[in-house]
């Protein structure tokens, strides 16, 4: 058994098999049913919040605790999920499990809505700040405040905080990103994928070198236009092959629920198989129920929790029903699923395909700005987590010090070893598999036992914003302020 095989039968079979599968559709309907289906009833005023903020005629919010914008904060971890995963992932999941793949992404995305929604709110709500007035967030600090101390479940707690944390921070090592820019700009221009990787590692530590805020600001003015024109793109290509998109969408449907037959390049495809890969993908794509987004959104100045939450609907949505819609039609219509191809040279021999090389060319040079804004929300995600257990041990600023500068180090790594022993995509995109299964598993586990409390501060907004019900007075909208009334009672 090679190591591609064994790869294979390590994620398909178990760590991306049945139980994960069942575990995140279990839990989306779960939390989509205790808050009375909100990411459709709601789909409206997520969509309308987001696009006011986006053109600057949402109201500002009264809190200063924050690092970034809530619209930093959301182009972030946009910037974040519409990347790499979109081009190369995507691709890579109808490359192995055939075009009913799509079909499951869709799925995913369904339930990823409020999945999403759930924990930014949750971590947004229970936030931790330091002297600088600056907040920190994510699924370690909701799993310990809301799991660990407001549930006493401490021993549930450490598990899940430790397997989170651990697996998470496996993205260090095991990073795709430079591989696949690598990948896209070195075929399209014929050049090395290593003198690539180079020279994107070089202008990723020119944007991390000014911290936070400077990828915020860097995310905000790019990531509108990078969907501008990926979207502009696409769709050009699926107008002109419009009378092939019935086919597509019925081969889409039937190879979902059939499995897909061996053609030209493509190996074949079983059900079990398009379900997992589906699922996979969408969930590195959109990164609903991964536990990254939030680390990003609860450094947002803002007022309510479920405000920033609703952030999360809107890029779920543009990430899987617009971008990666988009790229799944212009690869299934132009024909190029079934030529053997894989990963971001897929994607990229669809676009050339559909537009000429032009459109090859200029994807590829996307790519590598999609691939900054990826690397660096994702270094800044991967901070929070080390600020988490470093605490405040006198070694931080030195941790932190040389977490920022080596970052980049394991991603340029993964491109060399790639090309050293001639791994194809495929292969590689195995590796970011096994990276992401651990966090998904210990995040989704949180999120279903605190969905009471996300809940709960739904009903609140509801009451407070939307005239639904009445406002409790007494409800505590950031944990911060419980734990400030208790100390207070305890003096």
């Amino acid at each position: 058994m090679n190591l591609e095989e064994f790869m294979s039968v390590l994620i398909w079979d178990y760590m991306w098999g049945l139980p994960m599968v069942v575990l995140i559709l279990a839990t989306g309907l779960y939390i989509t049913v205790r808050t009375g289906f909100f990411q459709f009833r709601g789909f409206g005023t997520a969509m309308k919040h987001a696009f006011r903020s986006i053109f600057g005629k949402e109201e500002a919010d009264k809190n200063d605790t924050g690092v970034l914008s809530p619209l930093e904060a959301m182009s972030t971890a946009l910037g974040t999920t519409i990347g790499v995963g979109n081009i190369g992932g995507v691709a890579s999941a109808i490359a192995v499990g055939g075009p009913g793949a799509v079909f499951w992404m869709w799925v995913a995305g369904l339930f990823g809505m409020i999945i999403k929604m759930s924990e930014i709110t949750l971590a947004v709500h229970y936030r931790s700040k330091d002297q600088n007035n600056e907040a920190y967030g994510g699924p370690n600090y909701y799993m310990k405040k809301g799991i660990g101390t407001e549930l006493n479940l401490k021993v549930i707690f450490k598990i899940l905080s430790a397997l989170f944390a651990f697996g998470f921070l496996l993205g260090y090592f095991i990073n795709i990103q430079t591989y696949t820019v690598a990948e896209a700009v070195g075929n399209t221009f014929e050049i090395g994928m290593i003198p690539v990787g180079i020279v994107y590692t070089l202008a990723l530590y020119v944007l991390i070198s000014g911290g936070l805020k400077s990828v915020g600001r860097f995310a905000s003015k790019l990531v509108p236009f990078m969907c501008i024109f990926y979207l502009g793109a696409g769709l050009f290509i699926i107008a002109r092959n419009a009378p092939a998109i019935p086919g597509v969408i019925g081969l889409i449907f039937q190879s979902a629920f059939t499995g897909t037959a061996a053609l030209g390049g493509f190996m074949g495809a079983s059900i079990s198989l398009a379900i997992k890969t589906g699922m996979a993908r969408s969930v590195f794509s959109n990164e609903a129920g991964w536990g990254s987004a939030p680390m990003i959104h609860a450094t947002a100045k803002v007022d309510h929790p479920i405000k920033q939450g609703l952030m999360g609907v809107f890029e779920v949505f543009m990430d899987t029903f617009v971008i990666c819609t988009i790229t799944c039609l212009v690869i299934l219509c132009t024909g190029q699923w079934s030529s053997g191809l894989d990963g971001a040279t897929l994607t990229l021999a669809a676009f050339e395909t559909g537009i000429g090389s032009f459109g090859r060319i200029a994807l590829a040079l996307g790519v590598f700005l999609f691939g900054l804004t990826t690397s660096s929300g994702i270094y800044a995600q991967m901070e929070v987590v080390v600020r988490y257990l470093v605490g405040e041990s006198k070694l931080k600023n030195a941790i932190l010090t040389f977490y920022k500068w080596t970052y980049p180090i394991p991603s340029l790594a993964m491109v060399y070893i790639a090309v050293y022993m001639g791994y194809p995509g495929t292969t590689v995109w195995l590796f970011s598999d096994f990276g992401t299964a651990l966090p998904i598993f210990a995040n989704i586990v949180a999120l279903l036992i605190l969905t009471p409390k996300f809940s709960s501060l739904l009903r609140d907004y509801k009451a407070r914003y939307l005239g639904q019900g009445k406002p409790d007075p007494d409800f505590h909208i950031f944990y911060e302020k419980e734990e400030n009334e208790i100390a207070h009672k305890a003096k």
